[in-house]
């Protein structure tokens, strides 16, 4: 009998990547993804109701309210679904692995190449959303952190990655402003599912960073995308973090990978060799497929 991985956010960014790109890094599990039309994970009842039918092996929990605005402007239901719904997952793993996808929200972003033993000092409710469930889940010393910064990806609905959202705002007719002085290390969301699937396939629980080896600001990041996204031309302009008047953003998110680079068998690329390294526009710009070096 194979053994049963349960991914949860399985219509999220990450967790559409995990679920698509289980037959080519996991063969040898039987994957159920569920969704939020499968499960309100804050329905404690029908999760403990699902994990006794399904009984995984493993947990990759993918699902969280991860936009830094919606966060703010519902503290409490950030907390019923990043905090109290992993908790009560965490539990239910109790003797299996866990892998919890965190962020590097959880700094306060004043410096540079965050290591895992930095001290956490969140500036934003979805940072300490995330740093009070990370807690929780490492007091199983069977279970797994991976931090994330930023991800590109396509997604099923177009909503749910940075690059769409930029794409949805040029197509509409308006411009944007990048800020020259924000700086992310971000990851295609293809890279992320392959690496989560190799620690699940390990003994190596702990806490890991997980974020391209460049170091970008957002404007940056935004030229790269030029060649690959024509519709962003003459749409990005670059500006500053100092003017900033929205919900706390941390200035640089950059994480150093060197623990996590140890246990992976494919070296972490940077965003924009990433890029540069793609060859074919017919394909999934973001995904990690064994054509890929």
């Amino acid at each position: 009998m194979m053994p049963r991985a349960v991914v949860t956010g399985a219509a999220g960014l990450i967790g559409q990547y995990v679920m698509k790109s289980a037959a080519r890094w996991a063969p040898g599990w039987e994957v159920h993804g569920l969704t939020r039309a499968d499960l309100d994970l804050t329905d404690q009842d029908a999760v403990e109701r699902t994990w006794q039918l399904i009984d995984p092996h493993a947990v990759i929990h993918c699902a969280a309210l991860s936009r830094t605005k919606d966060c703010e402007q519902n503290p409490e239901q950030a907390r019923r679904i990043n905090v109290e719904a992993t908790a009560q997952l965490a539990r239910l793993s109790n003797d299996i692995p866990f892998i919890f996808l965190s962020s590097g929200e959880v700094f306060d972003g004043r410096h540079s190449w965050y290591r895992e033993e930095d001290a956490p000092n969140p500036i934003n409710v979805y940072g300490k959303t995330k740093i009070e469930a990370e807690q929780l889940v490492l007091e199983n010393p069977r279970h797994t952190v991976l931090r994330i910064v930023l991800t590109a990806g396509a997604s099923l609905h177009g909503n749910r990655s940075f690059v769409e959202d930029m794409c949805r705002t040029a197509k509409s007719g308006k411009s944007m402003t990048l800020y020259g002085d924000e700086f992310r290390c971000p990851l295609p969301a293809g890279v992320i599912a392959r690496a989560v699937w190799e620690i699940a396939g390990q003994a190596v629980p702990g806490l890991y960073h997980l974020g391209g080896r460049e170091r970008l600001s957002r404007w940056d990041i935004g030229r790269a995308l030029l060649p690959w996204y024509p519709e962003l031309q003459g749409r990005l302009l670059e500006g500053s973090a100092r003017s900033h008047a929205g919900a706390p953003r941390p200035a640089d998110l950059s994480l150093n990978c060197e623990k996590i680079q140890t246990v992976l068998s494919f070296p972490i690329p940077g965003f924009r060799s990433w890029l540069e390294r793609r060859m074919h526009r017919d394909t999934d710009l973001w995904d990690y497929d064994a054509g890929v070096p």
